[in-house]
């Protein structure tokens, strides 16, 4: 079992899946060219929008969409025209419309409630359509297959804990958006420790794309190693990656769980707060990485932080090496030295050139640690996760290693291998050696990360781009990502603020004020050349 991104042939097996095509364009180079240019922004709406059309103003008034039926209506539209050029929603809900309706109504009978005098409320996500990322669990007619064959099909035992949270909220499921083009998944998650300097994501994956191109307004994402904050980076887009345990992986596909955590991505910090505050909190199916967690969830949420005065009297530490050596040569270095001038002057100090201790070694896996414990753990937590599932073909790795020499066409077993999966399956659980890897870990972040902060009394860590996620991945810590710019040739890129676990606070006041200060993003739009060429792969 592999997990690709365009899992053709899944529309055969399960009628409620989008049909992606497996195209020639390299979505890399798609990624450069739509996030460039602007078309149609009066209908890129926000939750913050979203919400504030419902109190202010009747219906019929606005020309923006105004209900949960005719937002998801216009994404459905979004992603039916462009999803077959960017594979990067995998499955849409049929359920979704329903949702949509009874939102409708439920908003309507507070309406009616208010006028006379009643003290009904609607969660703070209510009517906003959701994607989540295809390894989140949800207990209804999608799928949970991370793209996988071996695990089309299956049914979880009950929806993820994250899940469970945004429909109490009032969040419409929209759909599964897909991994990384390929390889992807847990195969890729793997691997990917396995090559030093490739980052987790190569290229733009699902939940930062459909995102970036309006086909939802909002998006679920799973970090082990850089896939939040990578794929936001690449496509101009927000992404919050919280403190490990701030947000429950109960119901998710594991990977890493002392590394897995679960987080928005959208356009805009505003809408990741309201989401990050819809989904965190303690859950007793993954009690003590959420039990630990909850004491840094600070009273009243994380909206309170939306602070355009947030940077006043932070200490920020610049990180440069070895994080500005891929943007040599490009117009992103005096961008960066724009935004860290605008950072003190919206009343940041600025702490320059700092290094972290051993960093050559933390960026590399196989000497850090990381990668004797990745291959230990993935095989507990994916055995524990097939185990749960109420119906699935697959109940262990040593199942998926087989589904894979069983089917080795659509699992591109030639092409990829499954050496990551066979190294795992081969381990005997947490001995001496994974042991003594996880101290060396967690010393590695003590005297590295940590240290730096502690020592220059910093609020946050400041790099470019999202070469920092293993510093940051391997202490559990949290992360945003925000807009900063785009290179001449249009490739964006961002500002990541990293910090001490917990910080989430801290770390919102600084990127909500630097996002409103700089304002950099552009919404995205397509050349007619690239759309001319889907039509004429489409139609070969």
């Amino acid at each position: 079992m592999h997990f690709h991104g365009s899992p053709t042939g899944f529309a055969d097996q399960q009628s409620n899946y989008v049909s992606p095509l497996l195209l020639t364009v390299d979505l890399a180079f798609i990624a450069v060219t739509f996030l460039y240019h602007l078309r149609q922004p009066n209908q890129r709406l926000t939750i913050q929008n979203h919400r504030s059309h419902h109190r202010r103003h009747p219906p019929r008034l606005l020309r923006k969409p105004t209900t949960s039926r005719q937002l998801v209506d216009l994404y459905l539209d979004q992603i039916e025209a462009l999803n077959p050029l960017l594979c990067s929603v995998l499955e849409v809900n049929p359920g979704a419309l329903n949702q949509a309706d009874e939102a409708d109504r439920e908003r309507q009978a507070v309406v009616a409630a208010a006028k006379d005098q009643g003290h009904r409320s609607l969660g703070e996500l209510h009517g906003i359509p959701i994607l989540l990322k295809d390894s989140i669990g949800t207990k209804d007619k999608l799928n949970t297959a991370c793209g996988s064959y071996a695990l089309l099909g299956s049914t979880v035992a009950r929806d993820s804990g994250v899940v469970q949270r945004l429909r109490k909220a009032g969040a419409i499921i929209l759909g599964k958006a897909s991994l990384s083009d390929s390889p992807s998944g847990m195969e890729f998650g793997l691997r990917r420790f396995l090559i030093v300097g490739v980052p987790e994501v190569d290229k733009p994956c699902g939940p930062a794309i459909s995102v970036a191109a309006n086909m939802v307004s909002v998006s679920l994402g799973t970090e082990t190693d850089g896939s939040i904050i990578c794929p936001a980076d690449h496509n101009s887009v927000v992404g919050i990656k919280p403190t490990v345990g701030l947000t429950s992986r109960a119901g998710v596909i594991p990977i890493l769980p002392r590394q897995d955590t679960i987080g928005p991505i959208c356009r805009t910090v505003t809408d990741a707060v309201y989401v990050l505050d819809a989904i965190v909190g303690f859950d007793p199916r993954d009690y003590e990485a959420t039990k630990a967690a909850s004491v840094f969830i600070p009273p009243g949420g994380y909206r309170h932080f939306l602070n355009e005065d947030g940077l006043k009297g932070k200490i920020l530490g610049v990180v440069r090496e070895p994080f500005l050596d891929s943007y040599n040569g490009t117009s992103a270095i005096p961008a960066f030295e724009h935004h860290l001038n605008v950072l003190r002057q919206r009343g940041a100090t600025i702490v320059d050139n700092l290094e972290i201790a051993n960093l050559d070694v933390i960026m590399d896996p196989s000497q850090s640690g990381e990668l004797i414990a990745l291959l230990a753990e993935f095989k507990i937590s994916i055995n524990d996760y097939l185990k749960e599932l109420s119906n699935s073909t697959v109940r262990s790795l040593a199942d998926i290693i087989a589904f894979n020499l069983n089917n080795p066409v659509i699992e591109k077993l030639e092409e990829y291998g499954q050496d990551e999966f066979l190294a795992s399956e081969n381990t005997s659980g947490i001995a001496e050696q994974e042991i003594e890897s996880i101290k060396m870990i967690a010393n590695l972040s003590k005297y590295g990360f940590e240290k730096l902060m502690k020592d220059n009394n910093l609020d946050a860590m400041v790099t470019i781009g999202s070469g920092a996620c293993t510093v940051l991945a391997i202490g559990g810590y949290p992360a945003i990502t925000v807009p900063a710019g785009y290179q001449s040739n249009g490739m964006p890129f961002g500002i990541s603020f990293g910090g001490l676990r917990g910080s989430e606070p801290k770390l919102i006041e600084i990127s909500y004020a630097f996002e409103q200060a700089t304002r950099e993003r552009r919404a995205p739009s397509f050349l007619d050349r690239e759309m001319s060429s889907a039509h004429h792969i489409m139609q070969t």
